[in-house]
């Protein structure tokens, strides 16, 4: 009877716990990756409403630059507010409203969001670039007149097919003042290659309305620098005038012509930028506070009411219910069959119980490996059966030769000469041999075989085992001869190696006839050296040959003397090339010969 499971170790148990604890993560990863999505949403919703906030005041900048003053905003703030749904207010300084997206008497704010000042912005965009200083679409008394634009336009076209001319191609572009300027293809930056031929100056001369902007700026300036007692002139350009606009000429530095001090270079700059703002403070709308709300209806970022809490309880309690019910089906479909193997393992050995593979799953894969380890352990069984009648077999001829003549010489029927010394003599070689092959391969079994290497060249290895066994060939009448490729070398234990090649030559004489040839050879097969045994003899069955190498197999089965040996030669062969890290094969074709190979780690030449 099978002992009872523990409940809190049973398969069943530790799956649905498993699975119950791989739900609730997925559960809790879910709520995070919501969570962590949402607050995404969030992050991006308020990159969004900066961008909005920067576009509005880029927006009221502009309207600020192109109009002396607010008349006519309202339509802009509603337009705005209606696109970014956003609540926008304009008031003054003192706090009267100038124009406001929100119903009459809606609260402000508790603070400006920023100040509307195209003479004084730090902040201009046509998706919100950062500049400092003036908007550069205040224009003022820089606008040129329709003939003015004319002739620069004219100007601009020759220049363009100068440039051309030359491989160079241009991109016109209108300034706010109406001036056109070249630049690069999809480019705000000029040229970077101004042709010679092209460089006459004649597209950015000043036009008239120009100049008399720019001496009415010199004028303010110098009389700044005047009040401050500094004395000088300012040489100006397009560029100081316009300051802020994308002009493809730079502005003049303010510097007097005494440039003896640093203190009045910054005086001078500082009454430039203060002759500028006066200049153009009639062209543009006084400054105003910005205040940004929510509009009407607040955003909501995060909706946790009852109804979605229960949404989400449910949610939950339904996963978790269809795993359970999943996995308990599932649970219960392999333990059947883990039970059948169960109750299969705890029969008696020698029944050999089998178990029916059902599935293809693991489990089914488990039950076939099962029945593999019941024939294995089956044919192991037989094998250990079939070598303990061998073994018996092994030593019962010699000791029962051995006993008999003992006794025929003891009860005096015949005497003890010499040659009955000699057949006793050899049986009890007999046993001496089966007993060391058996030791040999016990110790090859437990690990314990000793090997002492050293550098051995196979040809004087060859020359050794063939001249052992030239006498027995003589007798058999077989060719013994060597074949020796390349000298090769082996990092092996010599005696090892040559009771190895020693058995299968024997191997090879017993079973070649006379008049036949047995070829020991050696040669090099890349990092390895392989040394084979080739005979003429009568050859082995293929129904034989993956039994060659097995203990006490023999193809003759009446097991004589005469024909075979002991069926251990072999097995020891096998063993004592494994543990110099090689192999042994075997090729045979009947009636031809067998060619026994032993592939073994080349050694380093001396």
């Amino acid at each position: 009877m099978s002992p009872r499971i523990p409940l809190h170790k049973r398969l069943l148990v530790r799956l649905l716990i498993t699975s119950g604890l791989i739900a609730v993560c997925s559960v809790a990863a879910t709520a995070w990756l919501a969570v962590a999505t949402t607050t995404q949403a969030l992050r991006e919703e308020q990159g969004q409403a900066l961008a909005d906030d920067m576009e509005v005041l880029a927006e009221l900048s502009g309207y600020a630059a192109t109009h002396p003053d607010w008349t006519g905003v309202g339509a802009t703030v509603r337009e705005l507010s209606a696109k970014t749904g956003r609540r926008i207010a304009l008031v003054t300084p003192d706090r009267t409203t100038v124009a406001d997206s929100a119903p009459r008497g809606t609260a402000l704010p508790p603070s400006a969001a920023a100040t509307v000042d195209p003479l004084r912005t730090d902040t201009y965009s046509e998706r919100g670039a950062q500049i400092s200083g003036i908007d550069p679409r205040v224009v003022g008394p820089y606008r040129l007149t329709k003939g003015e634009r004319a002739e620069v336009d004219a100007r601009a076209q020759k220049r363009q097919t100068c440039f051309a001319r030359f491989g160079v191609e241009t991109t016109i572009v209108r300034t706010p003042s109406g001036r056109p300027v070249l630049t690069e293809p999809d480019s705000t930056a000029p040229p970077s290659y101004v042709p010679d031929a092209c460089a006459d100056g004649v597209l950015n001369m000043p036009m008239p309305t120009e100049e008399k902007a720019l001496d009415a700026l010199q004028a303010g300036a110098r009389a700044c620098l005047t009040r401050k007692g500094l004395k000088g002139e300012i040489p100006l350009s397009l560029g100081d005038g316009l300051a802020g606009a994308d002009l493809p000429f730079p502005s003049q530095a303010p510097t007097a012509v005494n440039q003896g001090a640093a203190t009045q270079t910054r005086e001078t700059q500082t009454c430039l930028d203060a002759a500028r703002r006066a200049q153009l403070d009639p062209y543009v709308a006084p400054a105003a506070e910005l205040f940004l709300g929510t509009g009407d209806t607040p955003a909501v970022l995060f909706d946790m009411s009852p109804a979605n809490k229960a949404k989400v309880v449910g949610t939950a309690g339904l996963v978790l219910a269809v795993t359970v019910a999943a996995t308990a089906l599932v649970a219960t479909r392999l333990v059947r069959p883990l039970r059948a193997l169960t109750a299969a393992a705890q029969q008696p050995p020698e029944l050999h119980v089998r178990v029916p593979v059902t599935t293809r799953d693991e489990t089914g894969i488990l039950a076939a490996a099962f029945n593999d380890l019941t024939e294995r352990r089956e044919r192991i069984e037989a094998q250990r059966k079939e070598m303990v009648s061998d073994i018996a077999h092994e030593l019962r001829s010699p000791l029962t030769n051995i006993r008999g003549w003992l006794e025929v010489t003891r009860d005096g029927v015949v005497d003890p000469d010499p040659a009955l010394l000699g057949s006793l003599h050899e049986e009890a070689l007999v046993l001496q041999r089966v007993i060391d092959d058996l030791q040999d391969l016990a110790d090859a079994d437990a690990g314990t075989l000793r090997l002492h290497r050293e550098p051995v060249r196979c040809d004087e290895l060859l020359q050794q085992v063939t001249a052992a066994h030239r006498v027995a060939a003589g007798v058999a009448r077989v060719e013994l001869r060597t074949d020796v490729d390349d000298e090769p070398w082996l990092d092996a234990d010599p005696v090892r190696m040559r009771q190895a090649l020693g058995n299968l030559v024997s191997n090879a004489l017993r079973h070649t006839p006379p008049d036949g040839s047995v070829t020991v050879s050696a040669r090099r097969d890349g990092d390895d050296v392989v040394l084979a045994v080739a005979d003429t003899g009568t050859g082995i069955a293929p129904d034989d040959l993956p039994h060659v190498f097995d203990r006490f197999w023999r193809a003759e089965k009446s097991r004589s003397r005469r024909t075979g040996g002991s069926g251990l030669g072999l097995p020891i062969v096998r063993h004592l090339v494994a543990a110099h890290g090689g192999t042994a094969e075997v090729t045979s074709e009947p009636g031809t010969g067998s060619v026994f190979s032993l592939r073994l780690p080349g050694g380093p030449t001396p």
